[in-house]
């Protein structure tokens, strides 16, 4: 989400990035844009939110942000109709005793000093709303193994309050996944994070400077206004995963990317005449209008005014900000909503002359990670060296080094370095805008794993898929 005040027209520093899809409506499968009026005297409440590792006693929570299993507790425990997670995975419940599990061999002492019974607590919270009657609607990527989708599928079976849907976004665009984590109680509470329902995204974290953290995200009470545009997308992507994709994709020659690829058969990389003549485009005030497909008006995105108080920071906000939630891929957006792409392009050109952007992420790279035909990806590089030029600016880059780590990240960063070079290229130019890049390194990075392999001990310290730095935030 991205807000700025009415009358300056600056962006602030947080960005909410959510995929989306589709919504049904009578006989259609119909996708939604945003154009419904929002209640102008909403009140809404926001939090950061944060994970701390448990076995770093000198960190503390910073003040005023708040601790991310909590959060999702609340959230379930104080649902009075309906709850919505969506998350890439699911691992809340630990199994130590599983050889196949990146858990295997440590002792319950050790698991608990690791703080797994935090996860243990936030599924018993989604079960004890089950068991409420809330309606509970559980939506995935294929989750990590040996888990997989075991944990939603167990609080479905049987439940008829509890639905679970697992959706492979590959099968609708040839790579991809979902990666949004996002929560909606009562259509009136919100989480959008990083944070995955993984006992180890909110205990087995590392601290990185500036309060830059493995999982952050932002928590919004009483925001109506927010739930429902991410409810309809919920909804959107929900029925995308009950859909055979058979019926609905279509091979393309991206123009843009520059690769063939899998789209669905509405994209507008499919010749208009060829596109899904039998899907109806629709606002989220009804189920009547059509849309012309096409790429947002990236300068003129959707808004939508809010009051927001930030009890946490105790920050005075009397007048309603501007805001915008981005979401992608790019063929779903219908021409009025901005993709996530754009909109960390906005929040970087949003920097003062002669101020600093703070960038944290797991990855950096000027290219594609997943898809079969590799793409060129320049955007947020060049944007970077824009406000470095023009800007005079400073662009701080936090970059998680782990085990998985890309080699080639290193090359991409190092490219970026040239700026400073290239910023003072020219006798005439006076230019005091720098890229200033560091790793970070997390203890005990290189030591995660089970402590068991093939009945003999590694010498591993911490468990698989921990101690790296997955926050991403751009300030």
């Amino acid at each position: 989400m991205k807000q700025t005040s009415t009358t300056k027209k600056h962006w602030s520093s947080l960005v909410i990035l959510v995929p989306l899809l589709l919504t049904s409506c009578n006989q259609f499968v119909l996708l939604a844009a945003s154009t419904t009026e929002f209640d102008h005297d909403e009140q809404c409440k926001a939090w950061l939110v944060q994970s701390i590792p448990t076995d770093m006693p000198d960190l503390e929570l910073v003040r005023g942000v708040l601790d991310t299993a909590d959060v999702f507790r609340w959230l379930a425990g104080n649902s009075t109709q309906n709850l919505d997670i969506m998350t890439q995975m699911w691992q809340l419940i630990a199994r130590p005793n599983d050889s196949r599990s990146a858990d295997y061999g440590y002792s319950e002492e050790n698991m608990q000093s690791f703080g797994s019974s935090e996860g243990l607590s936030v599924y018993k919270s989604i079960e004890d709303a089950a068991d409420r009657d809330i309606n509970i609607r559980l939506l995935q990527h294929t989750g990590r193994y040996p888990d997989n989708t075991d944990e939603p599928d167990g609080l479905a079976s049987g439940r008829t309050n509890v639905e679970s849907v697992t959706l492979l976004l590959k099968n609708w665009f040839g790579s991809g996944f979902i990666h949004a984590k996002v929560w909606i109680s009562d259509s009136r509470h919100v989480y959008v994070g990083s944070a995955n329902n993984d006992w180890k995204d909110f205990t087995q974290v590392a601290y990185a400077p500036h309060n830059l953290v493995k999982e952050i995200g932002i928590y919004l009470v009483d925001c109506p206004t927010v739930a429902k545009q991410l409810e309809i997308y919920y909804n959107n992507l929900w029925t995308l995963g009950t859909l055979n994709y058979s019926d609905y994709t279509t091979n393309i020659w991206d123009q843009q990317s520059q690769i063939s690829r899998t789209v669905p058969c509405w994209s507008h990389f499919v010749p208009s005449k060829g596109r899904c003549r039998y899907i109806t485009f629709t606002s989220l005030s009804g189920c009547s209008s059509h849309s012309r497909l096409s790429y947002p008006l990236l300068t003129d995105p959707s808004t939508f005014q809010l009051s927001v108080e930030t009890p946490g920071l105790n920050y005075p906000n009397s007048h309603p900000l501007l805001s915008y939630l981005s979401f992608g891929p790019p063929e779903l957006l219908f021409g009025n909503l901005q993709t996530d792409e754009q909109a960390w392009v906005d929040t970087i050109r949003s920097v003062n002359f002669g101020e600093t952007v703070r960038i944290n992420t797991m990855d950096w790279l000027g290219q594609s990670k997943d898809s079969a035909q590799v793409v060129y990806w320049s955007s947020l590089a060049s944007t970077v060296s824009q406000v470095v030029f023009s800007k005079q600016a400073k662009v701080k880059l936090l970059v998680s080094y782990m085990p998985d780590f890309n080699i080639n990240t290193d090359q991409y960063l190092k490219s970026l370095l040239d700026s400073n070079k290239l910023c003072s290229s020219s006798p005439d130019n006076h230019c005091l805008g720098e890229v200033e890049i560091k790793y970070y390194m997390i203890p005990g990075y290189f030591s995660s794993g089970p402590a068991i392999s093939n009945g003999n001990s590694t010498g591993n310290t911490y468990p698989g898929y921990t101690r790296y730095n997955q926050g991403e935030i751009r300030s």
